[in-house]
């Protein structure tokens, strides 16, 4: 059975900015707790792309990210995320604008784990702590995109 994570916040800058932030894989990781290895195809994201990278500061995991759809208009980003151990998410990130200086982030993440025993043990070790990543990536999100913006 999946466990889903939906942190949401509200960022003082304007939708352009956090926007501009998603589309650049390559610079992610002045934004999120992730050390870009890889773009390809090379430059801002789009529908196929394949981002790999490692997070974690003594332990370093691998992640691929597979850029599925990229709607501009509507400002919605969704990719497929393969950690370690079998672990997949689908994350959905969509910025809504409020008004000319503010936007509204939604962040849903779909974990999905493996089947049997493994995916079992995952989920109890996970379980008190999926939450965090959701919320420490938007957070990190929120920040720069405020700070970039004030700046």
């Amino acid at each position: 059975m999946p466990y889903v994570s939906c942190p949401s916040a509200v960022v003082e800058t304007p939708v352009s900015v956090v926007w501009g932030l998603l589309l650049e894989p390559t610079r992610w990781g002045n934004v999120f707790d992730l050390r870009v290895l890889s773009v390809d195809p090379p430059g801002p994201a789009v529908a196929g792309q394949e981002v790999r990278g490692e997070t974690g500061r003594n332990l370093h995991l691998k992640l691929t990210f597979r850029m599925k759809e990229i709607d501009s208009e509507h400002h919605r980003l969704r990719m497929d995320v393969n950690l370690p151990f079998g672990l997949a998410v689908r994350e959905d990130l969509r910025c809504t604008p409020l008004d000319a200086t503010h936007c509204q982030v939604d962040y849903r993440c779909d974990f999905g784990f493996p089947s049997g025993w493994r995916g079992i043990l995952l989920r109890l070790l996970l379980n008190p702590n999926l939450d965090s990543g959701p919320e420490d990536s938007l957070s990190r999100l929120k920040r720069a995109a405020e700070q970039g913006y004030g700046g």
